[in-house]
């Protein structure tokens, strides 16, 4: 029997009661030759008990942004759902994609989409939320996202020592094998910061952090407004909903995370599932796991062998003054070589394709930054060629930049379809330099910084 999931959540840091799903169904489970269960879901095929006042259809624009940019995280090595296949219904379906009062009609489509589970923070929030009556559908929840798809923690017994300090002044102990729900939200956490991490790695910008858009599994969901980094901009969003304070741009997202993570550890205290000390003690677990993985991806991307906040971070900052394209910049880095002798006029030649119109103050930045990122890189003994090997199988050549999706949906709207299904080629093989290829890894053209191509609402 399909059906569709009740779900509530946090907006832009509000509650918002009961959203949805207002315009995807499951079809049902199957289980495949591994004996994974996976979710079949559709996206856009009409309404749903909870559309409320919407029409729950969707548009062939949003739909080939989902279908794409999942399977191009996927790619990555990025934990998302998947999209099974993409087709049009016949159908145009009204859309204000800037809410500006100017609605047209564009070509309808449905995604099919697949997951192990699309169960998100805001399943279990929306019964939190009604009280005593509901409270016990969320430890029902629990039960059965651990037994189908966490099944380790149910085989926990207290040999396995998971005690843990946690911080706190009066030194308590968390033993997580003696709840199995916070060795549970302890995991989510953990999952959790390690796909921020991992976003942050490839400049990803998910553009709608609420917590009904957290997957349970760690996963990358609810592509709406998202957007790859162009230039490195700490504070970009493509969310035009999200513009007056940014909360979900960039450099926000692993602390919109934490607070993500924060409110669902209220809704199973709530449920009283696990107690604050356990709450707490998943949102530390949270933040330590971020910093590891994040410096781990960083120190990767730049080939060194061990963390270096200073060098790291002056980089960063080098790149948001320059405003740096943050994929081809890395991808030239590894062909750097580490010879503490090259003269000062041919420090900067590998990066002469992102450098672009430094003036001589900002040249000199970069040359510092150079002679001590050679100093560091110089003081392994790994050879230029291993480091730049490591270097292209962390670095993507080749990322969705929204004004390659907008060609795509532009040509698809016409009929014309080859353009998406090169994309998917594409992106089937990110690290690779795929001869032939290369002028999509080219910096942005002029026009694809005009509205509707690198920023949408969150709806559309």
């Amino acid at each position: 029997m399909s059906y569709a999931q009740c779900y509530g959540g946090h907006q832009f840091g509000m509650w918002a009661g009961q959203l949805g799903d207002g315009r995807a169904i499951t079809l049902g489970e199957v289980l495949n030759s591994k004996g994974e269960r996976w979710e079949l879901q559709l996206k856009g095929a009409g309404r749903t008990p909870y559309s409320r006042f919407a029409d729950g259809l969707a548009v062939l624009r949003s739909s080939i942004r989902e279908f794409l940019c999942s399977e191009t995280m996927h790619c990555l090595g990025i934990p998302t759902t998947r999209a099974l296949c993409l087709l049009t219904t016949g159908q145009n379906v009204t859309r204000d994609m800037f809410y500006d009062g100017n609605p047209k009609e564009e070509p309808g489509a449905i995604v099919c989409r697949v997951s192990q589970s699309f169960l998100r923070f805001g399943s279990y929030q929306i019964h939190a939320s009604r009280g005593k009556e509901d409270l016990d559908i969320v430890r029902k929840l629990a039960d059965y996202a651990i037994k189908h798809h966490f099944p380790h923690i149910e085989s926990m017994d207290r040999s396995d020592s998971l005690s843990f300090k946690t911080g706190d002044e009066d030194d308590s102990v968390v033993d997580l094998t003696s709840n199995k729900y916070a060795a549970w939200i302890v995991e989510i956490a953990e999952r959790t910061a390690t796909l921020v991490a991992r976003w942050q790695g490839v400049g990803f910008t998910h553009g709608v952090l609420n917590t009904d858009n957290m997957s349970i599994l760690g996963q990358t969901i609810d592509y709406g407004p998202f957007g790859f980094l162009d230039a490195f901009d700490p504070s970009y969003t493509p969310n035009t909903t999200d513009l007056p304070g940014r909360r979900y741009c960039f450099a926000n997202q692993p602390d919109i995370g934490l607070w993500n993570i924060a409110q669902f550890s209220k809704t199973l205290a709530v449920a009283q599932l696990i107690n604050q000390k356990e709450a707490n003690y998943a949102m530390e677990r949270y933040g330590d796991k971020f910093m590891d993985e994040y410096q781990a991806i960083m120190s990767k991307k730049l080939g060194l062998t061990k963390y270096n906040k200073e060098v790291i971070s002056k980089l960063l900052n080098n790149m948001s003054v320059d405003k740096v394209d943050y994929t081809n910049f890395f991808r030239l880095l590894a062909n750097v070589k580490a010879n503490p002798n090259t003269p000062e006029n041919e420090l900067l030649k590998p990066l002469k394709a992102v450098l672009l119109d430094i003036g001589k103050e900002r040249k000199e930045a970069w040359i510092k930054w150079m002679r001590s990122y050679i100093q560091e890189v110089g003081g392994s003994e790994v050879s230029d060629e291993e480091r730049k090997a490591r270097m292209d199988s962390v670095n993507p050549k080749y990322i969705l930049r929204n004004y390659l999706c907008q060609s795509a949906i532009d040509a698809a709207e016409q009929g014309d379809f080859s353009e998406v299904n090169n994309l998917i080629r594409l992106m089937k093989r990110p690290y690779e330099e795929q001869p032939g290829m290369e002028k999509y890894a080219r910096l942005p053209p002029a026009w694809a910084y005009r509205p509707g191509v690198c920023m949408l609402s969150c709806s559309s």
